[in-house]
């Protein structure tokens, strides 16, 4: 087969780094701190309660725009948890967060359209932009601190920009941005009519009693905002691949056209599960984050104490390591596959996450089991007494 035939954007790509970072830990019995899941199986009751779904049914097509009993759920757990008025009309289910945010940037981006992307970002973003034949406009932040300005994101638009890809709690950063940038984020999307796509599928792991709001919450903002949720990281269950997309009726009604031309629908035991699981009490969430962060919290002392620089986690499974500050270099990915091969622990490498040079910043996931964590601190720390002999 002749490759120069074939859609250059994906004739020209390799496989996700997170792909190869597992897929080499699988092959040299590493420990996995790369690619970000947890290694619990998932609460049980979700379980029980989708298998019992499998026995009873139905198990034919359910309705493309998903369940009505989830889509209701799903309304009824932002108004509690968010304050946000959604209605089951306001809400299309879809097969992951990736999906919903695919069907989001075909609705929104035509031909010739900028997106504004902010970077480092998940890197399903950019391709998706150029598959619907957009542009993307890069904003970019700097470690340590990763902080957004309406400053830097009003750089980046220009007369072509129709739209923005916001993701809080960050992923690879763990940043959870503050009212002052989610309100800069805000007035540029008001200022220049953009339509924002807000994936926020880390909403409720967030640390230290940090707040979570949605951009969907911003004046001005709600008839303008797709907000993307997924179940799987509420849930830890990332398998499942069951995600949302809310905002209001008018604008969630075309996202589901062109969801109906992607996966059409979404299993329907897994949806009636996690339906029953957004009813579950605020204790449960609030245990939920509170053992993430102990992982977090046990993670970045024995990496401390072990001479790693850490930038702050306020939310998601990740946290990073700052490698210049520690003395390590600025070469991310070459670090990244000398650790995986030579020291046995895979991680991510945030330049991985950006257009332009290397960031010198290592991404590691903390939703591990404390033996796993602590196994992972002892490679890592004899992996810098030799890097730095």
């Amino acid at each position: 087969m002749n490759r120069d035939r074939l859609n250059p954007i994906y004739a020209q790509m390799g496989v996700t780094v997170f792909e190869a970072m597992s897929g080499a830990a699988r092959d040299l019995g590493a420990i996995n701190l790369g690619q970000g899941f947890p290694d619990a199986p998932g609460p049980r009751a979700l379980l029980e309660a989708a298998a019992r779904a499998v026995l009873d049914g139905p198990n034919q097509y359910p309705p493309s725009r998903g369940l009505p009993v989830l889509r209701d759920a799903v309304a009824r757990h932002y108004g509690r948890h968010q304050g946000l008025d959604l209605t089951e009309t306001g809400v299309l289910v879809t097969s992951g967060a990736t999906e919903a945010i695919a069907a989001a940037v075909l609705t929104v981006v035509r031909p010739g359209d900028g997106v504004v992307v902010i970077e480092p970002a998940y890197d399903a973003y950019g391709p998706l932009v150029r598959r619907a034949g957009g542009e993307v406009q890069t904003v970019r932040l700097a470690p340590p601190d990763w902080r957004l300005t309406e400053a830097v994101i009003q750089a980046a638009v220009t007369p072509t920009t129709r739209a923005l890809i916001l993701n809080t709690p960050h992923n690879p950063t763990g940043r959870v941005f503050d009212d002052q940038e989610m309100a800069a984020v805000a007035a540029v999307c008001r200022r220049h009519d953009l339509i924002a796509i807000s994936d926020e599928v880390w909403e409720h792991i967030v640390f230290d009693g940090r707040p979570f709001a949605s951009l969907l919450s911003q004046p001005g903002m709600a008839e303008r905002t797709i907000k993307v949720g997924s179940a799987g990281k509420m849930f830890g269950l990332t398998g499942w691949k069951i995600g949302f997309a809310c905002g209001t009726p008018d604008l969630i009604e075309v996202v589901a056209r062109a969801h109906q031309f992607l996966t059409f629908t979404t299993p329907p035991n897994l949806q009636s599960a996690v339906a029953e699981g957004l009813d579950w009490p605020d204790d449960w969430f609030a245990d939920m984050r509170a053992g993430l962060q102990r992982s977090r919290d046990r993670l970045t002392s024995g990496l401390e104490r072990a001479g790693f620089v850490v930038t702050p986690s306020e939310g998601t499974y990740f946290l990073c390591l700052d490698l210049p500050a520690a003395g390590l270099g600025q070469d991310d990915e070459a670090l990244a596959w000398t650790l995986v091969r030579e020291h046995g622990v895979a991680s991510i490498p945030v330049s991985v996450f950006q257009s332009g040079p290397s960031t010198g910043v290592l991404r590691l996931c903390f939703a591990k089991s404390d033996e796993v964590l602590d196994q992972a601190i002892g490679r890592l720390a004899r992996a810098r007494d030799t890097l730095k002999a």
